[in-house]
Order: C-alpha cells, then sequence, then structure tokens
C-alpha cells in the first residue's frame, strides 16, 4: 500500500478548512477514523461536526470561545499552553496510529503567530505513520513545511464578493 501523504491547504482565500473538512468527511464514510484539532477557530463548527462521531472526532484545547486574535494578551499566553497541550495529543495520535487521517486545523496559523513553532510542527510530522494522511490548514506556508509536504494546495480568491474570512451567508 502507498504512503499516504502530507497534504497542506493555505493561502489568502477562504475555503482551506472546508476543503480539508470535505475530505475528512470522505475518509470518514469510508469507515476510517479521522481526527481534527483546531488551533485558533474559536468555537468554528465543532458542535455540528460532533454529530459525525464516533468516525470523526474534533479535539479543541483551547478553553476560551472567542477567535484567538480577538483575546486579550494575558488570555493569548493562557491559550498557548492549550496549543502546545494540542500539539502533544497530535504527536501520540501519529506515534500510536489511532487515527487514519489527521486534519491540523489552523496549525500554520500558529506557526505564523508564533504560539507553535516550525521545529515543533516538523517534530509532530516526524512521527507520522505512512498509513496516517495528515492535513495542514493556514494562511501562510513556511519553506520547512513545504518540504516536508506531498501536496500543497494554495487558495487564493480570484474574485470574490466575500471579504477573506468571511463566510457568505
Amino acid at each position: 500500500m502507498e504512503a499516504r501523504p502530507i497534504q497542506v491547504y493555505y493561502g489568502a482565500g477562504s475555503g482551506k478548512s472546508s476543503a480539508a473538512l470535505g475530505n475528512a468527511i470522505r475518509c470518514a464514510s469510508e469507515g476510517k477514523t479521522v481526527y481534527i484539532i483546531q488551533f485558533l477557530k474559536g468555537q468554528w463548527g465543532s458542535e455540528y461536526l460532533t454529530k459525525l462521531e464516533p468516525e470523526l472526532k474534533v479535539f479543541r484545547f483551547e478553553r476560551c470561545k472567542e477567535c484567538f486574535d480577538d483575546l486579550s494578551e494575558e488570555a493569548k499566553d493562557d491559550e498557548k499552553q492549550n496549543m502546545v497541550n494540542g500539539m502533544h495529543f497530535a504527536k501520540k495520535a501519529l506515534v500510536t496510529g489511532e487515527c487514519d487521517m489527521l486534519v491540523l486545523d489552523e496549525i500554520l496559523g500558529a506557526v505564523s503567530e508564533g504560539l507553535v513553532t516550525e521545529e515543533e510542527l516538523k517534530n509532530v510530522l516526524s512521527v507520522k505513520s505512512p498509513m496516517t494522511t495528515v492535513i495542514l490548514t493556514g494562511r501562510s506556508l513556511p519553506d520547512a513545511i513545504r518540504q516536508l509536504a506531498d501536496d500543497v494546495y494554495n487558495i487564493f480568491p480570484e474574485k470574490s464578493h466575500v471579504d477573506i474570512g468571511e463566510f457568505p451567508g
């Protein structure tokens, strides 16, 4: 069997998390186990996604309901430790092979904000089993992470009636 890839969805456009979620749902619909760990997302979609358990499990280690950007500096410091805990959980999931797909939603944002280092992310990815697909999302992609990726998708709006980051609805 061919080794499963590390995929990256990044860029200025909307739809990175949606693309990752689409892959996660497809994987879960095949009877496989999917973990989604959300970073910097507030409460985005996590309650609805729990309806897809047990095949698709969503984890948020951050405690605040607000989006990370809206927090005070003190609250951001507290949440940084929670994100580190999320990285430890991701590494454990990869080492034990307890999921077929691991989505680290907005992990690249956590790296660009300095909340998780590139080295910490590389360390987590280094223990990936060939039997696990890993998907990373975020706005920017550091070169060191790009080199580890098998598939890289730059999501960029060619034309959009919506402000970037805003959901049309």
